[in-house]
């Protein structure tokens, strides 16, 4: 693994035509990798319009079996610019059977893995339940030539325990394909609530497991089809941490963009000398992470 890992990142406005969307990819893949990216990082569901503004069957027809020619498309890109590609697509099993699954191709065009989104949210606006099946992989790194890439997929950057089990399994980095933004009816300072809280939590995990984050974020405003709500503004604002939580690398919230970013891959091992949290972890006492929620009766039983 090289000292210096260089990592593009693409923040994109997606528009209804997915052949667009997938071309305007292409292109700044290609941009990234002619600037010395090595690893390229696509924001979640990045082929379409965030789709989970409302709950259509027919909506399923957007997923894409894995292999299949989609993959091909991507994986003719690893293969063309020489670069680890993280992708995020909506994968069809089976009939009737869907995940949110990010595929990471190696280099040569091969798929180095996949992981299935585990946690899954069903709120108003991202109705996510409604079409993918809570992931079946695990928290396993996927090994590739630029290091083991511990993937996570937006909901999941809300939860602790992924992190640390990503970080317990030797994963290098952590990335998080993202779509996430603003209701139009919350206020001023409520959104940047929600945006602040989102980058913490973060940070947090870079800290918590002393691992460089990456976070790619849509960006732009998406109607709602249904009419019912004012739609989404995604807030962008993808950014890259050290494994302190220092910002390496910040995008704008309001505006497309795409940077190559230099991650000092060496800088984990002194960190965790420095702050040595999984040395620490009292593992002999944390059984009861694994309930639900603990009343009376099961803190007795866990103690």
């Amino acid at each position: 693994m090289d000292k210096i890992l260089k990592v593009g990142i693409i923040q994109q406005h997606n528009v209804a035509d997915i052949d667009n969307n997938r071309a305007r990819l292409r292109e700044k893949m290609i941009q990234l990798a002619m600037s010395g990216a090595q690893l390229i990082v696509n924001q979640e569901l990045h082929d379409s319009l965030y789709f989970c503004q409302t709950e259509n069957v027919d909506t399923c027809n957007l997923a894409v079996s894995i292999p299949s020619p989609v993959t091909d498309f991507y994986g003719s890109i690893a293969r063309e610019t020489g670069t680890v590609i993280v992708t995020s697509l909506f994968e069809r099993r089976a009939p009737g059977l869907y995940h949110n699954t990010a595929v990471v191709f190696e280099r040569d065009g091969s798929i180095a893995g996949i992981y299935r989104k585990m946690h899954i949210p069903d709120d108003p606006a991202y109705y996510e339940k409604f079409y993918f099946t809570p992931g079946d992989l695990g928290f396993e790194p996927i090994d590739t030539s630029v290091g083991r890439l511990g993937v996570l997929v937006c909901w999941d950057q809300w939860y602790p325990e992924a992190a640390r089990l990503m970080a317990m399994c030797g994963a290098d980095l952590l990335i998080y394909p993202t779509a996430i933004g603003w209701e139009s009816s919350d206020t001023k300072e409520e959104q940047q609530r929600q945006r602040e809280a989102w980058v913490t939590i973060q940070r947090a995990h870079a800290v918590a497991n002393g691992l460089p984050v990456v976070s790619v974020n849509r960006v732009g405003h998406e109607p709602d089809p249904s009419g019912m709500t004012g739609g989404i503004q995604f807030w962008g604002s993808s950014f890259v941490t050290g494994p302190q939580g220092e910002f390496v690398y910040r995008a704008p919230d309001n505006a497309e963009a795409i940077a190559v970013v230099d991650v000092d891959m060496t800088r984990s091992e002194q960190v965790r000398r420095w702050w040595p949290f999984l040395r620490d972890r009292r593992i002999d006492a944390y059984g009861g992470l694994t309930s639900r929620f603990l009343d009376n009766q099961h803190r007795k039983t866990t103690r």
